[in-house]
């Protein structure tokens, strides 16, 4: 058993070397070597495509990452007070905790990621992942400007219940058996007491350098496992990209059946953060007038994100588990998307 464990965090450990090692190169060899090496053409345009992702997301993997070091000092028993239990009302505050965590979605799976490992029940956690990735405050200040207050707030509020859907609908299936539980997940002591356990842990903590250091490389360590996986998206993507401009769809997404579905498509294959999400959606909004392609694609680039379903089959160890996302939140989204076409 031993030997086996090894050699499967040997071959984790080779594919976030040999990513990290791709994204590197690219990142250099877009800042100018590559064309002074006369390198294809093809070549370049994948060196840019990792150079603009990179940029565009860094920052929220870096906060995730932050986020998730934090949590690891955080006893499980504050993030279950904070999250509250399972059902209705957890998922609701999970779904709300979402929104309020200012990060797009990559930094975002770091923290689901350590909140299921904390004992979040899975209703929750997935949850917290649908209302997060472009509902943040600042890229649904950004959308104000875009597609105005109204519509912005609409969105909101149909995501929101998506979240809340979906959230419930898995917390069903782990308890009819057909999803598997989280076997992290833990009940409250029944004498735990939030303010008076949070004053003592507070009063106990040094916030010296060293325990900054501490957060930083528990957040490096305990990221490993979804940064290779955060890391192979972003080589993916740039091929995706290096094969195809995201920017000739937009005259072909009007507020059709058909227009619709190649939304979807497109989101599904088209790896962008939030921020990179927000011109095209804008785009189809205003140009192709197409209030629910714009709905469409904002959520649909969370629930089919290929990143994120291997980062949950990752944390479940099922395949079921991961594809059970796009299963439950497809069908919400495309009826939600026909009905703003229809009456928007």
């Amino acid at each position: 058993m031993s030997n086996c464990c090894h050699v499967e965090e040997t071959k984790r450990d080779r594919l976030l070397w040999i990513t990290s090692i791709t994204l590197a190169m690219s990142y250099i060899l877009a800042l100018g070597p590559g064309e002074i090496l006369g390198l294809p053409k093809f070549i370049l345009v994948f060196t840019v495509a990792i150079f603009e992702i990179c940029n565009a997301m860094y920052l929220g993997v870096l906060i995730g990452m932050i986020g998730v070091g934090i949590l690891s000092k955080v006893p499980k028993e504050f993030v279950l007070s904070i999250m509250g239990t399972k059902g209705f009302f957890g998922i609701l505050r999970a779904s709300f905790a979402g929104i309020l965590l200012d990060m797009c979605n990559h930094g975002v799976l770091l923290i689901a990621g350590k909140l299921y490992e904390r004992g979040t029940s899975t209703g929750q956690v997935i949850a917290f992942l649908v209302a997060s990735p472009w509902n943040s405050i600042s890229v649904t200040v950004i959308l104000f400007t875009l597609i105005g207050v109204g519509w912005t707030l609409l969105f909101l509020i149909l995501s929101i219940l998506i979240a809340i859907l979906t959230g419930l609908a898995f917390d069903y299936l782990v308890s009819k058996n057909r999803l598997p539980k989280n076997s992290n997940e833990m009940t409250m002591p029944q004498n735990f007491r939030f303010w008076y356990e949070a004053k003592k842990g507070i009063s106990e903590t040094r916030f010296d350098i060293n325990m900054f250091f501490s957060i930083f490389k528990s957040g490096l360590t305990d990221s490993k496992m979804i940064l290779r996986w955060i890391f192979l998206g972003i080589v993916l993507a740039g091929i995706i990209r290096t094969i195809m401009d995201a920017e000739h769809f937009s005259s072909l997404l009007g507020p059709t059946i058909s227009g619709l579905a190649l939304t979807l498509l497109a989101a599904t294959i088209i790896e962008v953060c939030s921020e990179g999400s927000l011109p095209i959606a804008g785009d189809l909004f205003v140009r192709a007038g197409a209030p629910g392609n714009s709905f469409a694609f904002l959520m649909a680039g969370v629930s089919t994100d290929y990143t994120e379903i291997l980062i949950l089959k990752q944390l479940s160890n099922s395949w079921r588990f991961a594809f059970f996302l796009p299963a439950v939140t497809l069908p919400q989204i495309t009826l939600l998307a026909v009905l703003l076409n229809k009456f928007g």
